[in-house]
């Protein structure tokens, strides 16, 4: 880890401790370690593959604690679970607005910006339904890797 990514995951856990607190949520050696793995990760994890990483560190770890560690953040708005196809949620710190291309392959799982879909209204039918907060794109399909077309454009990191 460089510097500025050193920097970065400093600040970043300093944020989680204070959004912790104003959530009266107490601040854990589990809950910080769950949060630091998924901070650093960039292949937006399941809570099985967070818990095969961070039980090599944190031996005491159970899955359950992982599981509802997860439940609780996200549902504090902390992390974000990641709508997808699959059976396994998958989680993520979110650093941008950004959407997701899911290989029903390999499972990779890219982030990309898609600024004019950002942009567009809702359709009107929505207008009654209430307040809109987010709009989400999940492509699903086949990565250049597990089709055999090398693109060389899209970042991909298989799920570990």
């Amino acid at each position: 880890m460089n510097l500025q990514a050193s920097s970065d995951l400093s600040e970043r856990m300093a944020a989680f401790e204070n959004s912790c607190r104003k959530a009266s949520l107490k601040v854990t050696h589990q809950r910080l370690e769950i949060y630091r793995e998924l901070a650093q990760a960039y292949d937006h994890p399941s809570a099985e593959v967070l818990y095969r990483r961070i039980i090599k560190r944190l031996p005491t770890i159970s899955l359950d604690t992982v599981y509802r560690t997860l439940a609780t953040l996200n549902r504090h708005g902390l992390i974000s679970r990641v709508q997808t196809g699959e059976s396994q949620a998958r989680y993520e710190v979110e650093r941008f607005s950004h959407h997701h291309a899911v290989c029903r392959e390999c499972g990779a799982m890219t982030d990309f910006i898609w600024t004019s879909f950002d942009e567009t209204q809702v359709p009107a039918t929505m207008s009654g339904w209430g307040e809109i907060i987010k709009k989400n794109v999940v492509l699903e399909g086949t990565c250049c890797t597990c089709s055999g077309k090398d693109s060389g454009t899209i970042f991909h990191m298989p799920l570990s």
